[in-house]
């Protein structure tokens, strides 16, 4: 299904549009992506653009592009029907898929609503990917209820009951911790879920269920391990207040808070506003001063964070980088760093554009220093470029997931303020 108002090619690589203009350009082609490109039977996203992929779909970069869909009907890409279908469609397969207490896979088979093993340990509930599609489902709740609340209850109720049945306390084992993932037959595999990392909207999720909640004790001796989260730190002259040295790959400051709005939101252990301004930062004072000398590293060509990196697909930050740009950690930071970001990416648009744009918009990543440069494209890369232009521009998705009445009980729960 083609969206509306399709951009004309004769737009692309014009140096003369505004800034403005060139946000709304990238935004509407990467759309593509999740609407053009979604699996036929189910609506999802697709994995990646790869032809052994052409089935597998992914939950969390689901839920991120169930988040652009909101975005295209807002900005009238698509009409408010073709979302309402579509939507109808999804929920039609997270009803019917695999579950595992409540929670879902990190993928699936797109026709048949099985699981497909993300690695060998890795083929039943992963409760982090379950997060970032719930957020994403009870962001479209919000959108439902602010267009007409009544004559959408069915779809809403849907969503109410995916999201309430997920035992997220199930998943402590009767620990104070989530664990990220699990399967029958199972003797261990416990990777527990620790900050800090992409996973703060899980803990908040798991706090706001009115079915399955944690305890707040959870969230500090698990989530924060015992105050251990904490760093504080100077990294090239920026204090870091959360997580390892240099910050880790950018997605730290993207995935969770594509909903949660940082500007409202600080505990006893951070500001998240400073933590992710202080983040990105970093990642952008490391590519600036380019300490290994790859090629191609300036004020205006930055971003490290996980993404395909050759033959493999890797988390890089400043303490593991090889030289490999992601134009979607540049750009996803804008509500962080406007300027440097804008910079990033009119660079990667007007200088760029022939070698890493294609039909769903900027291709996942690029490495000058090796002459490489991706045709892939990767839905959790793609989402945050739509999502963090338009909370920068609107606030619209923040507004949308914040407004959650559960949401606002579980961050009280958990000792935030400023919401």
């Amino acid at each position: 299904m083609k969206i509306l108002n399709s951009l004309k090619q004769k737009q692309f690589f014009d140096a003369n549009i505004s800034d403005l203009e060139l946000t709304g350009i990238i935004q509407r082609q990467t759309f593509k992506y999740f609407w053009e490109f979604a699996h036929p039977a189910c609506g999802l996203a697709r994995e990646r653009n790869h032809k052994d992929y052409k089935d597998v779909v992914t939950t969390g970069g689901s839920g991120f592009g169930l988040m652009t869909m909101i975005v295209a009907a807002e900005n009238n890409w698509i009409t408010t029907q073709q979302f309402v279908e579509r939507i109808n469609v999804v929920l039609e397969f997270l009803f019917h898929c695999e579950k595992y207490h409540g929670a879902f896979s990190h993928w699936y088979q797109g026709n048949t609503g099985k699981t497909i093993p993300f690695g060998k340990k890795d083929d039943g509930a992963d409760l982090v990917e379950t997060s970032f599609l719930i957020m994403g489902l009870l962001t479209v709740r919000q959108y439902l209820k602010k267009i007409d609340e009544n004559l959408y209850r069915r779809l809403i109720d849907k969503i109410n009951a995916l999201w309430l049945n997920v035992e997220w306390d199930w998943f402590t084992r009767g620990e104070n911790v989530l664990y990220w993932h699990w399967r029958p037959g199972w003797s261990q595999y416990n990777l527990k879920i620790e900050g800090y990392n992409e996973a703060l909207v899980t803990y908040v999720l798991a706090a706001a269920s009115s079915t399955h909640a944690i305890s707040k004790n959870i969230y500090d001796k698990g989530w924060a391990r015992g105050g251990q989260i904490v760093n504080g730190n100077s990294f090239y002259e920026t204090v870091l207040p959360l997580g390892p040295d240099y910050g880790g790959p950018l997605f730290f400051a993207h995935y969770s808070f594509l909903g949660l709005n940082p500007h409202l939101l600080k505990d006893k252990y951070a500001d998240y506003l400073q933590q992710n301004i202080a983040h990105t930062k970093i990642n952008y004072a490391h590519c600036r001063n380019n300490p290994k000398g790859y090629k191609g590293y300036a004020e205006n060509c930055w971003g490290l964070t996980a993404c395909d990196s050759g033959k493999r697909y890797k988390p890089l930050h400043p303490r593991k980088d090889n030289g490999t740009i992601c134009p979607s950690a540049a750009i996803s930071s804008l509500p962080y760093l406007p300027k440097e970001s804008m910079a990033a990416m009119r660079h990667f648009y007007d200088d760029l554009g022939k070698k890493i744009w294609g039909e769903y918009g900027f291709y996942d990543s690029f490495n000058k220093t090796r002459s490489w440069y991706a045709q892939s494209y990767l839905a959790i890369n793609q989402a945050p470029i739509i999502l963090m232009i338009e909370n920068y521009k609107t606030g619209l998705l923040w507004d949308l997931f914040m407004s959650c009445e559960e949401i606002k009980e579980g961050l009280q729960k958990l000792g935030f303020e400023g919401f």
